[in-house]
């Protein structure tokens, strides 16, 4: 059974994958360096979410404007590890905070944030339990951007040969073509500060 909170995710013994959602500029320059570049913005925050479906009902099968470009992110578990033992919630919850305040200082001072929203399924409905996106901030972005990556891929064609079986009824053939996510182990201590039993 599938906790409410965990992160599920494609890693093996020293990386992990993320996934992004860019305009082809941006996913063109990356891929092309294997590294994060010009034009994408060192200047603003950056979110990583290592559930592949979540990212879909996101970017609406990278159909929206500006996310029409999919991309697999490979990083170092360390550097994950790393964003995650620095992450504040996005809202006050009392099994991580002692009070609201202590909450409000943590986060008003956070490099990394972390979002819980409902997982999605292959059709975008949500589940009963929580799918992890991480926000990178801007005094982390550059380590993230070049430091912690391993490599780079493009979704996109998956992404639309996927879509292209499921919007023509072959639901369980799309769904052998998605990425194979397992529970990511966490210690104790990160577990109390995402919430994660």
């Amino acid at each position: 059974m599938t906790a409410e909170y965990e992160i599920r995710a494609d890693f093996d013994q020293t990386t992990i994958v993320v996934y992004q959602a860019f305009a082809p500029a941006i996913a063109d320059a990356a891929l092309a360096s294997q590294r994060f570049v010009s034009p994408f913005s060192f200047s603003r925050m950056t979110w990583i979410k290592p559930s592949f479906l979540w990212l879909m009902h996101r970017s609406n099968w990278a159909q929206k404007s500006g996310q029409e470009r999919i991309l697999a992110v490979r990083i170092s578990r360390a550097g994950w590890e790393k964003a995650l033992g620095l992450a504040v919630l996005t809202s006050f919850e009392t099994a991580a905070h002692r009070t609201r305040a202590d909450w409000e200082t943590a986060f008003a001072h956070a490099s990394v944030y972390v979002q819980w929203d409902p997982e999605r399924s292959l059709r975008g409905a949500a589940l009963p339990h929580r799918s992890i996106q991480v926000g990178i901030g801007r005094s982390l972005i550059q380590e993230y951007a070049v430091e912690w990556i391993t490599r780079i891929e493009d979704m996109t064609p998956k992404v639309s040969k996927i879509h292209s079986l499921l919007r023509s009824g072959h639901a369980e053939a799309a769904s052998r073509q998605l990425p194979r996510e397992n529970r990511y182990p966490i210690t104790p201590a990160l577990g109390r500060r995402l919430l994660i039993s």
